[in-house]
């Protein structure tokens, strides 16, 4: 198993970046879900309520997400609240950047910028990796938008929704796919 030498760490505006354990993953769940799905996603801009029903994730995921030998589960947090998270998986040259999700209260001030700086210098600095890697519902413009502005950049390469899966939510549309997203990273002292 790979080492992931990320330790408890505080960046700007007092927020605490530590790795998920699998006590954590009942939060997890709880913030996913409450950043995507249902009226409580509605308060963020996040919300993936009017394409999907339904869960967006459950603990098996989380739980598989924390546990991966190639990954972590990165927390951020503030005076002991959880406010964000996002998921790394190491993927030879890339990393798989997912389960970024900010409470929806919190969404608009700055911390999902923080989660994702904190992402990319684990990503460059601690494993050494060029280029984060991410999928996001095509017909989220937002979003997308969102992490252009970030330095991601669409591929044009597209992956279908696992329509029928209900693991993944339920479709309220009939042409839900995903767009791959890429950015490159400028490699830090762990080459």
């Amino acid at each position: 198993m790979p080492e992931t030498p990320h330790e408890t760490r505080t960046t700007t505006e007092d927020l605490d970046f530590r790795t998920a354990t699998t006590a954590d993953v009942p939060a997890l769940v709880e913030l996913v879900e409450s950043a995507y799905r249902g009226d409580s996603s509605r308060a963020g801009w996040t919300t993936e309520a009017d394409l999907l029903e339904g869960q967006r994730t459950d603990a098996e995921g989380v739980t598989a997400a924390v546990t991966h030998a190639d990954g972590v589960v990165l927390l951020a947090e503030r005076a002991g609240e959880l406010l964000a998270c996002c998921q790394l998986e190491r993927r030879g040259e890339r990393a798989y950047f997912g389960m970024f999700s900010v409470r929806p209260g919190r969404q608009g001030g700055g911390v999902g910028r923080l989660v994702l700086a904190e992402a990319e210098r684990v990503a460059a600095e601690e494993w050494g990796v060029g280029e984060l890697e991410m999928t996001v519902i095509e017909q989220r413009s937002d979003l997308i938008a969102w992490y252009e502005r970030r330095g991601f950049r669409r591929t044009g390469r597209y992956t279908p929704f696992p329509y029928g899966d209900e693991r993944f939510g339920v479709p309220l549309r009939p042409d839900l796919r995903f767009e791959t997203l890429t950015k490159a990273l400028s490699k830090g002292s762990a080459e």
